[in-house]
Formats: C-alpha cells, sequence, structure tokens
C-alpha cells in the first residue's frame, strides 16, 4: 500500500502512523518499520520513532504485510479442550483455564483459545478481527474463568458496544497478600504503560481511567496474612485489578510481575512462599459475567466456581 499522510497523522510517529493506517497492532507495526518494510517518501525508514511531516508518503510492502498477518492468524486447534456453559448461532460462553493464551501474540502462536474456537466454530474466522476472530474481550494468560466470544457479526458489534457502554457485569475472585482495612472500597486510579518497565502497565497520570470496586470476603492470619476479595471492573483495562490491588501494597498472591515490586514486600512472598503451596500464576478468576443477548436482549447471567489451585490455597489458610 502506498498513499499520502493524512493532516490527522502528521507529526505522529511513524510506528502508530502504520499501526492506523493498516490497522494492525502497535507491536507488529514496529516489527514492520524494523523490517525494512516501510518506506517514507520512498526510503526505507527503520526507525520507529521517527515523526512524520503533512505531505509525507508512506508504504507498507504488500508482501510484508501479507506475511505478517497471515503468521498472525490463528489457525483451528482441535486438541485445545474447551469447556462451554454457553452456545448458541451467536456467541459462546468458555470457561477459560489458567495459563491458555487467548489469541495469538508475541511468542505464543499455538496452544490458544481462539484455535480451539475455531476448530469447533469455524464461521467465526469471518467475526471480527482476523488476528482475534470473535473476540470480543481477554482475560491474562494466567487468569483463569470466563470469556465471552461472538460467533456472528452482530454478536461482535452488540458485546463490543455493551463493554464500550460498560453494561457488562464482569466479577473476579482474587487472593491478595495483607489484610485489607476497610471490607469494601473503590480504587480509582488511571492505569496506562509503564515508564520503567514498558511491558507491564502501571497507575500514571498518563493512563485511562479505571475503577475497581473490591469487597472483604475473607481474611485470613496464618500461615500468612491474605484477604479473599470479590472484585468489581467498571472499566476493563490491561491488568487492571493486578495494578490496582498491587498499587495499594496488596498485590495477588503468585504475582509475579507486579508483586515484586511493591515496597517491604519480601520477593518469598510474590509467589507463595510460606504457604503450603506455591502458585505459579496471579491468584485472579473471573467468575462472573453478565450481558444482555445480542438478539433478542435477554440477560444471560454466568458464574464460575474458583478453580483446584485456589481452592487449595483457601483450604492451606486459616
Amino acid at each position: 500500500m502506498s498513499e499520502p499522510i493524512p493532516q490527522a497523522l502528521a507529526g505522529e510517529r511513524l510506528d502508530r502512523a502504520v499501526s492506523l493506517l493498516v490497522q494492525t497492532s502497535r507491536s507488529a507495526a514496529a516489527a514492520l518499520v524494523a523490517s525494512g518494510a516501510v518506506l517514507v517518501n520512498g526510503a526505507v525508514r527503520t526507525d520507529r520513532a521517527a515523526r512524520l511531516a503533512p505531505g509525507d508518503e508512506l508504504s507498507v510492502a504488500a508482501a510484508a504485510l501479507a506475511s505478517q498477518r497471515s503468521a498472525g492468524e490463528p489457525r483451528p486447534e482441535p486438541t485445545v479442550e474447551l469447556a462451554v456453559l454457553h452456545e448458541d448461532p451467536h456467541l459462546v460462553v468458555v470457561d477459560k483455564p489458567a495459563g491458555v493464551v487467548v489469541h495469538p501474540g508475541a511468542g505464543r502462536t499455538e496452544g490458544t483459545l481462539c484455535g480451539g474456537l475455531l476448530a469447533r466454530y469455524p464461521e467465526m474466522a469471518a467475526v471480527g478481527e482476523r488476528t482475534r476472530p470473535g473476540i470480543v474481550h481477554r482475560l491474562d494468560v494466567g487468569t483463569s474463568g470466563l470469556l465471552v466470544a461472538a460467533r456472528s457479526a452482530a454478536a461482535f458489534e452488540s458485546l463490543q458496544a455493551q463493554l464500550a457502554d460498560r453494561t457488562v457485569r464482569r466479577g473476579y475472585e482474587a487472593l491478595c497478600w495483607g489484610s485489607l482495612e476497610d471490607d469494601r472500597g473503590l480504587i480509582d486510579a488511571p492505569v496506562g504503560r509503564s515508564r520503567r518497565r514498558p511491558v507491564q502497565m502501571a497507575v500514571s497520570e498518563r493512563g485511562r481511567p479505571a475503577r475497581t470496586f473490591y469487597e472483604v470476603r475473607r481474611r485470613y492470619r496464618s500461615p500468612a496474612a491474605v484477604s479473599h476479595l470479590a472484585c468489581r471492573l467498571e472499566t476493563g483495562r490491561t491488568h487492571q485489578i493486578r495494578v490496582h490491588l498491587a498499587a495499594i501494597g496488596h498485590p495477588l498472591l503468585g504475582d509475579e510481575a507486579y508483586g515484586a515490586h511493591v515496597p517491604g514486600r519480601s520477593p518469598g512472598r510474590r509467589s507463595g512462599e510460606g504457604l503450603p503451596l506455591r502458585l505459579s500464576r496471579p491468584a485472579l478468576h473471573a467468575a462472573l459475567l453478565g450481558f444482555s443477548h445480542p438478539v433478542g436482549g435477554r440477560e444471560m447471567l454466568f458464574g464460575s466456581t474458583l478453580p483446584a489451585d485456589l481452592t487449595a490455597v483457601l483450604a492451606a489458610l486459616s
């Protein structure tokens, strides 16, 4: 493709302009730039942070773009098991186990939930984005629980609109370090990309608004201080609950990424040292999911019980 830079993109970084113009992720756009597949005014540019000027002409090698898209597109994977709670011609609700990535990404191209869904519902290939067909929201690879995917274009549009309007009900159960003083509360703090650790998120005034409601279900004292929380999202930022709880000094059990940087938190407590059991993933489970059905509007509500690893941790506490 080759086209003049729109006035609205004048002054933008090269990788962001490529991302917007060819409708790909920022990281994929940066990879195209680094590979020499992007030209500005006929000359190869490999500096993704370069700023564009009015009148610049941007070109992306069609072969490189097609190759990247093909590599990033999930393929049907019949070996990926699905725990289906509900299915109809428009959508499917699944209970995702921890350790399963939702769609292909950096370093993860196989064994995805997307691949399992495509094997069972091949029509999803034409729904939504090609690199994540049918996916309207995500769960972290280490988070277990409920997720809805669209099987039709009408469902995809409706569910995305409900998420944007914040009418989708999303409830989580979490196990965090320490004893929260209040029985319930609201963490209202913007979340954005961390400046110190770009692969992580952080509470930042440059971030997007984020609100997490929590309620303490039970406090434990032995063999360590742990709180069992019910959390509800009003917004759905990347790693929101993990970031918010770490920001108030109560990171999730098993959260190596965000528990590691809490002042006064010993490294062993990040994964669960001192408990009879250690967690290999953040102690977070998507336990409740509610939305209006895209066709007919009836209210749908689903629940999921805590998986065995988190139940075992609770059994070891008193």
